[in-house]
């Protein structure tokens, strides 16, 4: 059986490198990878350090609008998925790789297996619910990392092919946890701060987020998106940040070094809250809406708007001491989705 993945993120790389170890003990495994993030510091060293295999196609396709971006990755993707004839065409998240990938093959009559389906923010205004959205309603298996993720699904009349199997991010941080490296010049306490999303980077806001991480008596370690590395070094220069260490972006492995050690973390990333979640770290997430109302229990993650007093408020709150279960799963996301897409073939392509 020869199913082609389609990546193209920093988060997909990683839960490649989880399921793709799984799934080429029984299948044969064809990886694309569009390009979207390319440099070494954004792709590179996710491939090498966790030992994903090389793609058999790099795209190279990367900026523009998203029209644009997705538009040309559609076209190079279905030239891929004619040539190889794939029996499945496997997605994860929420980019535009993911629906670009999505639409490719299920124009080609080629099913579609989406993992990490099912998240809903309830929101529009995010591109990212626009691609997960339209993905889950054009794919054949939907993999859900929690219960909530199904009954999102259920409520738009989605359940055929619907399975709750687990989150593979907890699947990596199982199996890298043991590997994991510490960044050169790392404090010994310091805040973890990631923020790169368009809604959450333009100069005042950045400078309000800046403006209450300066006050704490810990140095906040900031690793900068390519995007926003300019703005980001302005503001610092230009309000004498003199707490918020700028640094290049960091592998897997050492960006989870940095979340379990950290005292807090503040971030705009759906995978940072998770890991924030799975390690015990107090989180604030720099949203107006929960894309992982699990991790909001306890308050051991607070959304919060990219403003001076809120943050400072949310971060002052301590979060409860016990926490009785993992939504998430148990850590076989991988073989539990490999099983899955067995079964899907063997049923003819019909129901799993």
């Amino acid at each position: 059986m020869k199913v082609c993945t389609i990546v193209g993120a920093r988060p997909q790389f990683i839960k490649a490198a989880a399921l793709s170890r799984e799934l080429r003990k029984t299948h044969r495994e064809i990886l694309i990878h569009t390009g979207q993030h390319y440099d070494n510091n954004m792709s590179d060293i996710f491939f090498m350090e966790l030992e994903i295999p090389h793609p058999d196609y790099n795209l190279g396709i990367s900026g523009g609008s998203h029209g644009k971006m997705t538009g040309e990755m559609l076209i190079a993707i279905e030239e891929v998925l004619i040539k190889e004839a794939p029996d499945v065409a496997l997605v994860y998240g929420d980019t535009n790789s993911t629906l670009a990938g999505a639409l490719a093959a299920v124009k080609l009559h080629v099913p579609v297996c989406h993992v990490e389906a099912g998240v809903r923010t309830g929101t529009l205004i995010s591109p990212e619910e626009v691609n997960r959205a339209l993905t889950d309603r054009i794919s054949s298996l939907l993999m859900c990392c929690t219960e909530t993720a199904v009954d999102n699904l259920a409520r738009e009349d989605i359940t055929n092919g619907v399975h709750n199997v687990g989150d593979l991010m907890y699947d990596a941080l199982l199996y890298y946890g043991d590997m994991l490296a510490r960044p050169d010049n790392t404090p010994e306490s310091y805040i973890l701060l990631t923020c790169h999303r368009e809604e959450n980077t333009n100069d005042e806001k950045l400078r309000q987020v800046f403006e209450a991480l300066q006050t704490f008596s810990v140095p906040t370690i900031y690793p900068v998106h390519p995007r926003n590395k300019e703005r980001a070094a302005h503001i610092k220069s230009e309000g004498g940040f003199s707490n918020i260490m700028l640094t290049e972006p960091v592998g897997y492995l050492e960006s989870l070094y940095l979340v379990k050690h950290a005292k807090k973390v503040v971030t705009d990333s759906g995978g940072l809250q998770r890991e924030a979640w799975f390690y015990n770290v107090p989180c604030i997430t720099l949203l107006d809406y929960p894309p992982w109302p699990e991790t909001l229990s306890g308050s051991w993650n607070q959304l919060c708007s990219p403003n001076k007093e809120e943050i400072l408020s949310r971060l002052s709150i301590t979060p409860e001491s016990e926490r009785n279960e993992n939504p998430f799963g148990d850590g076989t996301a991988a073989q539990k989705i490999t099983r899955l897409i067995t079964q899907f073939e063997d049923n003819g392509a019909g129901t799993a």
